[in-house]
């Protein structure tokens, strides 16, 4: 019969095992190396390498190729953490997002399946995007319900549009709400239409939201 102060200790590494990873990529060293913010902790991690778990596969143009718990992903430079869960299916259900040297939040994401940069934006009704964003999205803007909005420049015609598929690091929210205003806009407003899914806690230089 296994002692069971062994059996206690197998299932405790076991279950450190089969925990959740987080993983983001916070910088590169040439093509060769990568720092790599995993669960909390930064690591210089070496092409072929690794580390706690997390492969990295290739390094190229501010893009990390890795390998979690069996999962192939692409970390993006300054992008928000991953969260990976057991066995290599994604977690789903964490975000954490590092702040800018400006002190925003800014992230990669996708909008129906499509790459896009995030400005996180507390103050925002929903989601918004300029016109030139929105029809290299695919947009169908022109169907939406027509309304107006104030800008610094005055107010401006805006169409409230439904966005199928909201994609932020390994975290995907279905039928959206977002607005498409008539001026082009630096950044796509991460507002409260996929921000009121979540609870959001704040630390320091550090947002985390998790799915409600």
């Amino acid at each position: 019969m296994r002692h069971p102060l062994v059996a206690a200790a197998l299932l405790a590494a076991l279950a450190g095992t089969a925990a959740a990873q987080s993983v983001s990529l916070q910088g590169t060293l040439g093509d060769s190396k990568a720092v790599l913010m995993i669960n909390g902790a930064a690591h210089t991690v070496a092409v072929g390498a690794t580390v706690k778990g997390v492969t990295l596969q290739s390094l190229q143009g501010g893009q990390a190729n890795v390998v979690v718990g069996g999962k192939a992903m692409a970390l993006s430079l300054g992008g928000s953490q991953v969260s990976v869960g057991a066995a290599g299916n994604a977690g789903g259900n964490s975000i954490v997002i590092p702040a800018s040297t400006g002190g925003h939040f800014f992230t990669q994401g996708a909008i129906n399946g499509k790459t896009v940069r995030f400005m996180v934006d507390t103050g925002a009704t929903m989601i918004a995007m300029g016109r030139t964003e929105a029809d290299r999205l695919g947009v169908d803007w022109k169907s939406g319900r027509r309304g107006n909005t104030a800008t610094a420049g005055g107010n401006v015609p805006a169409y409230l549009v439904n966005l199928t598929r909201v994609r932020v690091g390994e975290v995907e929210v279905y039928n959206v709400d977002a607005v498409v205003v008539g001026a082009d806009m630096p950044d796509i407003l991460l507002g409260n239409s996929f921000l009121s899914r979540f609870s959001m806690h704040r630390d320091s230089d550090t947002m985390r939201l998790e799915r409600r």
